[in-house]
C-alpha cells in the first residue's frame, strides 16, 4: 500500500502503527518509510507508547537491513532501561543480523543465566544455529528447550521440520503426535502426519497414513490434498500381500474416494480441465481391479 506522507499527521501514523500491532501484520518497509519520514521527528509525542513503538521500528529495520535504525532505536532503550533483558534480546538480534553469531550467542547465554524461564533467547539461539546450517545442533538445542516448555506447539512443529530435513521421519512423526494431543480437530495437523507415515512407507505405516488421511477428511470433508493421500495409500494396499478383505475393503473406498476427488474438482468452466487431470491420475495409477493370488 502507498502512502502520502505528506498528507499523513503524526497522529495517523501512529493509530496505523497501532493497528498493525494489533493485528500482528509485519509491514517492515512500510514501518522503516513512515518512522524516518513523520514519526521519528514527533517520538517524544508519543508518550507510554513511545516504546512499543522502537520495538516495532527495531523489528521492521532488521526485516529492511537499516541497522543503522535498528541501533539508535536500541540505543534509545537502553538508555531508558539500563540492564532490561529485553533489550539484551534486540542486541543479540543486531548482532545475529550482522552475522557476529559468537557475539551473540554470549548474549543470549547472558539472559538464559539470569532468567531461566524466557523462552525468547532460547529459540534465538536454535534460529542462530539453523542460519549457520548446523541442523544437528538447532535439534539439540530444540529438544533442551522442550524439555521447559513442552506445551510449545510452534517448538514441535519446527523440530518436526528439523528431523525430516534429516530424514529423521519416525521422530518427526512422534513430534506430530504431540502436536496433535494439543490440537485433535486440526484436520491439517491429521493430514500431516499421514504425509510423514506414508512416506515411511511399508503396509503398516501405509494403513495408519490411511486412518490419519481419513480422520483429516472427517474434520474437513473439502481437504484435496487428504483425498488425494487416501487414495495413494488404497491404492498401495491394492498391490500389497495384504489380506483379501482389506485389498477389497481399499478397492470400494479408492473408487469412492476418486468419485470425491472428480466432484470436488469440475467447478464451472474448469470442468473439461479437470476431467484431464483425473484421467491422468487415473492411468497414473493404474488399474483398481482386485487381482486374485
Amino acid at each position: 500500500m502507498a502512502y502520502n506522507y505528506e498528507q499523513m499527521s503524526w497522529s495517523e501514523v501512529r493509530d496505523l502503527f497501532r493497528k498493525w500491532r494489533e493485528d500482528n501484520e509485519r509491514r517492515s518497509d512500510d514501518i522503516v518509510l513512515l518512522w524516518k519520514r513523520i514519526l521519528e521527528d514527533n517520538a517524544s509525542k508519543l508518550g507510554n507508547e513511545r516504546h512499543l513503538v522502537l520495538e516495532q521500528v527495531i523489528i521492521a529495520a532488521f526485516d529492511c537491513a537499516r541497522l543503522d535504525i535498528s541501533e539508535k532505536c536500541i540505543r534509545e532503550l537502553s538508555q531508558e532501561f539500563p540492564g532490561s533483558l529485553r533489550v539484551q534480546k534486540y542486541k543479540a538480534m543486531k548482532y545475529e543480523a550482522m552475522g557476529r553469531y559468537d557475539e551473540a550467542n554470549d548474549v543470549l547465554d547472558d539472559i538464559i543465566s539470569k532468567d531461566e524461564t524466557n523462552a525468547a533467547p532460547r529459540k534465538r539461539k536454535i534460529a542462530i544455529f539453523k542460519a549457520k546450517g548446523k541442523t544437528c545442533e538447532a535439534i539439540k538445542e530444540l529438544c533442551e528447550y522442550l524439555k521447559k516448555f513442552m506445551s510449545d506447539q510452534e517448538a514441535w512443529h519446527e523440530l518436526c521440520s528439523l528431523y525430516l530435513s534429516e530424514n529423521e521421519y519416525s521422530k518427526a512423526a512422534f513430534c506430530m503426535e504431540e502436536v496433535l494431543l494439543h490440537n485433535p480437530h486440526s484436520h491439517l495437523i491429521h493430514q500431516r502426519l499421514a504425509e510423514i507415515r506414508y512416506t515411511m512407507g511399508g503396509l503398516e505405516n501405509i494403513e495408519i497414513a490411511k486412518s490419519y488421511y481419513s480422520q483429516a477428511l472427517k474434520l474437513n470433508s473439502c481437504n484435496l490434498r487428504a483425498l488425494y493421500g487416501l487414495y495413494l495409500c488404497c491404492n498401495h494396499i491394492i498391490n500389497s500381500k495384504a489380506s483379501v478383505n482389506k485389498r477389497k475393503e481399499a478397492q470400494k473406498l479408492a473408487s469412492y474416494v476418486l468419485s470425491e476427488i472428480q466432484s470436488k474438482s469440475c467447478v464451472g468452466n474448469e470442468k473439461a480441465k479437470n476431467d484431464k487431470y483425473i484421467g491422468s491420475l487415473e492411468n497414473a495409477f493404474g488399474n483398481l481391479d482386485l487381482k486374485s493370488n
